[in-house]
């Protein structure tokens, strides 16, 4: 059998999602979803999501509270690890009419990535890597793989709505994750965390 280690970058795949109006697929299973989108001569080495911690909003005060209940059930998912970035935060101001004010970045997840793919890949982990993105910024680190390890491929699964042709072009091999996987692919509505606690799907998210 083949071994597959999945990259998740978290944030790609949430705004693929929101953008197309699913929030009642945010509560997902990527464990659940990374072995949907293996082929049957695969199996699942392991899940890596990157993410970083949000910051709450004027008009949604409560969204680090779902962020955290969502981590929480993530974290009792076997094979899972969570690799945190960092929001940065900007100014920004209009040259026309010279009013500023701030944003956040989510900063790292580029670096995370690559540092755990090239480490996965040099300890021999996977024979393919399974990167669910659609950051063009990816298409050095993807293309690097297989000249580095010719053994081994990587393979890369667009979130819904999103496509990079120098993702595509550097990997060789790409598709796009389809409704009914993630509609296939969600956490129960209550998880039980190791600690013993009890977090319920974000009642926003239903």
């Amino acid at each position: 059998m083949q071994r597959v280690a999945v990259y998740v970058d978290g944030f790609n795949l949430y705004h693929g999602l929101r953008d197309r109006g699913w929030r009642r697929y945010y509560w997902l299973d990527l464990c659940k979803l990374a072995t949907k989108l293996l082929a049957p001569n695969q199996q699942l080495a392991l899940v890596r999501y990157f993410t970083a911690r949000v910051m709450p909003e004027p008009a949604d005060p409560r969204k680090p509270d779902r962020q955290a209940a969502y981590l929480e059930a993530l974290a009792t998912l076997p094979n899972l690890h969570i690799h945190y970035g960092r929001f940065a935060r900007r100014r920004r101001y209009c040259a026309a009419c010279g009013v500023q004010w701030h944003t956040y970045e989510e900063k790292l997840t580029d670096v995370n990535v690559a540092v755990e793919l090239l480490g996965d890949a040099q300890a021999n982990v996977f024979d393919t890597a399974l990167v669910v993105s659609a950051d063009g910024d990816l298409a050095g680190l993807i293309g690097a793989i297989p000249t580095r390890f010719p053994a081994k491929r990587v393979v890369v699964a667009f979130p819904p709505g999103r496509h990079s042709n120098g993702l595509r072009q550097a990997a060789g091999t790409s598709f796009s994750i389809w409704r009914q996987v993630l509609r296939d692919s969600q956490l129960p509505r209550r998880v039980t965390t190791t600690s013993g606690y009890v977090v319920t799907r974000p009642r926003k998210w239903r």
